[in-house]
């Protein structure tokens, strides 16, 4: 279907021009949807007007949109009324071309066809864009280093490839079956749980474990072991990995995941090195030294050996932007897999190049936002670790608060759940009496009763109730673990003991 006029509308490309195009498909569409509007729920799940080659076709989809959404008839007068200024339409005869279109229109049945070969033809030019555009910043200097140039491709392909997941709305007994599901499988876990395990026994028992999508905000002022936690719970998913293989190879996860870890404060070594002691419990500190007995040091190496298996990736860069974390992540889903993402922390990410002049608040609910988004993109859980305001200190009662998240409400707002660490015996003991005093002997017994006890204040729970989680806390390990019903440490093999978070020995 060819139709006369001052423009070239054909369906063969020009010989310069190798960039894909189906003319025809684009004048069958906007035939069909102008002879009869019911086509355009057929199709406007599936075309914008960035999908049309000709400038005038995209124009000319818009206007039909625009009448159709205003409950208007989109017939070639009314459309014509709304862009009857556009030069190309007047070289082509203006309203006889609309007029032309609507004449030669397939059935109303056909359109979907046509435009999937449309949108195929614009996902194909999209590629051949990309490419192109990472030639030419491959050869320029507008990128400061090579790997910029990998990761800013990488994104858009990505987000070129999730233009196709977009589902739009779905029956409500769609997601009834995959509540179902999840449902089935907590049952499957004698009622436990329905997320992936953190390990630690009663905060899956409040919170359900880490769940697919959420955004979970791991806060606390320093000291207070919010690195601790968050690699104590990234060594017991990966630690406990277990897949089974599908048809076509693929890999599906069945218990614990596979982790990834931005480290953008600490080392990776230095990281390691925490997770070390905790497999092996041996102190990092008396690692770092060398001060180690030779039992001491077959352990160490018996959980290098165990960490080397274990599907925990660490990306120790520091400074990275909001829009490079976002690629990194992306590729490690594509790559290997992944169930699990750990940020630490999130006042060290940078904004993305377009927020660098905003202000910090701005800034901070930008990445917020992103990390929201990016969990909800990768259907996995995150954890980003945050500082909280100094505002704390100045209160009688230390425990953390809502309010006390530093820089943006927005945190709060997007955070599906918000848990912070608290361990009172990091202030008592800032507090020591004088020696040989009544105070001090009363000091020194409310320190036995609190010094390994920590506290997970679940201060907002989007799918549960809020409350608060005692763990035990091994300073010298820097490693959080189960505490007893009793308040007491019980050994694995005690009766009705609870076991220790993982790598207790």
């Amino acid at each position: 279907m060819k139709l006369s006029g001052a423009l070239n509308l054909g369906s063969t490309p020009p010989a310069n021009d190798a960039q894909p195009f189906n003319i025809d498909a684009e004048q069958a569409v906007l035939g069909a949807v102008l002879y009869d509007n019911a086509a355009i729920e057929r199709v406007d799940e599936t075309l914008r007007a960035e999908h049309f080659y000709e400038p005038l076709h995209g124009r000319l989809w818009d206007a039909v949109l625009s009448l159709a959404r205003s409950g208007k008839v989109a017939d070639p007068v009314l459309v014509f009324e709304r862009i009857k200024d556009e030069p190309s339409l007047q070289d082509l005869g203006g309203i006889r071309y609309l007029a032309d279109l609507v004449d030669r229109a397939p059935p109303a049945a056909n359109a979907p066809d046509y435009a999937g070969v449309i949108h195929d033809l614009w996902l194909r030019r999209r590629v051949m864009d990309i490419a192109a555009n990472a030639m030419a910043a491959a050869s320029g200097s507008e990128y400061d280093s090579a790997n910029a140039v990998v990761e800013g491709v990488e994104a858009e392909l990505y987000a070129l490839v999730e233009t196709r997941r977009e589902q739009g709305f779905q029956n409500l007994d769609h997601y009834i079956a995959e509540a179902i599901q999840m449902a089935a499988k907590a049952y499957e876990r004698d009622g436990g749980l329905s997320g992936t395990s953190t390990g630690l026994i009663d905060l899956d028992q409040k919170t359900g474990g880490l769940h697919p999508s959420d955004l979970i905000i791991l806060a606390g002022r320093p000291s207070m072991g919010k690195t601790a936690l968050a690699t104590n719970i990234a060594f017991d998913v990966a630690r406990s990995y277990a897949f089974e293989t599908q048809t076509g190879g693929a890999k599906k996860t069945v218990r614990g995941g596979r982790v990834g870890f931005f480290s953008l404060e600490m080392s990776g070594e230095q990281l390691a090195m925490r997770i070390l002691a905790e497999a092996s419990g041996v102190s990092s500190d008396r690692l770092r030294k060398g001060s180690i007995k030779a039992d001491e040091f077959g352990r160490v190496r018996d959980a290098a050996i165990e960490l080397q298996d274990a599907p925990l990736f660490v990306d120790d860069t520091g400074g990275l932007t909001i829009d490079r974390l976002c690629a990194r992540a992306r590729r490690m889903k594509r790559r290997t897999g992944l169930d699990l993402l750990v940020v630490d922390y999130l006042q060290l990410i940078q904004p993305s190049r377009t927020r660098a002049g905003a202000n910090r608040v701005e800034q901070i609910t930008e990445i917020s936002i992103a990390l929201k988004g990016l969990a909800k993109e990768l259907d996995v859980p995150i954890i980003a670790l945050s500082q909280l305001s100094r505002q704390v200190e100045n209160r009688e009662d230390k425990r953390p608060q809502l309010a006390d998240l530093r820089e943006s409400g927005s945190i709060e707002q997007d955070a599906d759940a918000v848990w912070f660490v608290y361990r009172e015996a990091y202030y008592l003991g800032r507090k020591e009496p004088r020696e040989n005093t009544a105070e001090h002997h009363a000091w020194v017994e409310e320190m036995d009763v609190i010094r390994n006890v920590a506290e997970v204040i679940l201060g907002k729970q989007r799918h549960g109730p809020i409350g608060s989680v005692k763990l035990s806390f091994n300073e010298e390990l820097t490693k959080f673990g189960n505490l007893g019903r009793d308040g007491r440490y019980q050994p694995p093999d005690a009766p009705g003991g609870l076991r220790f978070n993982p790598g207790a020995n």
